[in-house]
C-alpha cells in the first residue's frame, strides 16, 4: 500500500478518474475513466469500477465487487429528516452492481447504515434506500426499488419494476414477481405477484434450484396451505395447528 493517497501500488487507475486523498484503495483495484470517488471511501481488494462511477460518503466496497457505469453510491438519503449525520453504506464481497444503480447510506432514525451482503446482483437502475439490510445472494432486477428500512433475507429475488414499501421484511428464498407492489412483510419461501402483492404459494422453483429436497418442499407447501389458504379458524389457530402437525 502506497502512503500517497492511500493507494496500493498494484491498483490501476485511469488518468481521467478523480480520487480524493481520503480514499483508501487496496490491491488490484481497477478504476475506469471519469470515475469520481471522494469522502471516506474504501475500495477493498480487486474491486473493479467501470467508467463514470460516483462514490462518496462513508462507503466501503467489499473485495471482488464489480460496479458498472453511472452507478451512484453513498450520496445523501432521500429522507427529509436526514440532517447530514455521519452514516454509512457497507457493501460486501463479490457483488455485481450494474448501470445506474443507486444506494444510499443510513440515517439516525434507522441503523445509521445501509448494509449489503455478498454475492448479490443489482440490475440496471434499481434503488436501495437508506437503512436497508440486504442479505447474501440476493438478486434485484431492473428498475426495482426498495424504500427505507427494508430487510431482504438471503436468496431473495425481486422482479423488475417492483417496489417494496418501507419497513417491509422479505423472508429468505422468496420470489417477488415483476411489477409487484410489496406493502407488507413476506414469509420465507413465498412467491408474491401482482399490483397488490398477492401470495401465490411456496417458491417451489427457487427451493429446487437451492437444492432443497423434495420432502422439505412438499412440507413447506403443506404448511402454506394450512396457514394461508384454509378458511377454518383464525390465523393464530392455524399457525399453532401447523406447528404441532409439522
Amino acid at each position: 500500500m502506497s502512503k500517497i493517497n492511500n493507494i496500493s501500488s498494484s491498483a490501476t487507475i485511469h488518468p481521467t478518474a478523480i480520487i480524493a486523498p481520503s480514499v483508501i484503495i487496496e490491491g488490484l483495484v481497477e478504476i475506469g475513466p471519469y470515475c469520481h470517488i471522494e469522502g471516506n471511501v474504501t475500495l477493498k481488494k480487486s474491486v473493479k469500477l467501470h467508467s463514470h462511477v460516483c462514490i462518496t460518503g462513508n462507503t466501503e466496497i467489499g473485495s471482488g465487487t464489480e460496479i458498472f457505469p453511472f452507478a451512484s453510491l453513498g450520496y445523501q438519503p432521500q429522507d427529509l429528516k436526514y440532517a447530514r449525520e455521519e452514516s454509512a453504506l457497507i457493501i460486501g464481497e463479490h457483488n455485481v452492481i450494474r448501470e445506474y444503480v443507486t444506494m444510499h447510506p443510513g440515517t439516525k432514525h434507522g441503523l445509521m447504515k445501509t448494509v449489503v451482503g455478498n454475492n448479490c446482483l443489482f440490475m440496471v437502475g434499481c434503488h436501495i434506500a437508506h437503512d436497508c439490510i440486504i442479505g447474501n445472494s440476493v438478486i434485484i432486477a431492473n428498475n426495482a426499488g426498495l424504500a427505507g428500512h427494508v430487510v431482504l433475507e438471503d436468496n431473495v429475488i425481486i422482479g423488475g419494476l417492483s417496489g417494496v414499501h418501507q419497513f417491509v421484511r422479505i423472508g429468505k428464498y422468496s420470489m417477488i414477481g415483476g411489477m409487484t407492489a410489496v406493502r407488507e412483510s413476506v414469509t420465507p419461501y413465498s412467491v408474491i405477484i401482482g399490483p397488490k402483492g398477492t401470495l401465490e404459494g411456496v417458491n417451489n422453483v427457487g427451493m429446487r434450484r437451492a437444492n432443497f429436497n423434495r420432502k422439505d418442499i412438499e412440507a413447506a407447501a403443506d404448511v402454506f396451505k394450512k396457514i394461508f389458504f384454509e378458511q377454518e379458524g383464525v390465523m393464530s389457530e392455524r399457525i399453532e395447528e401447523a406447528a404441532n402437525f409439522f
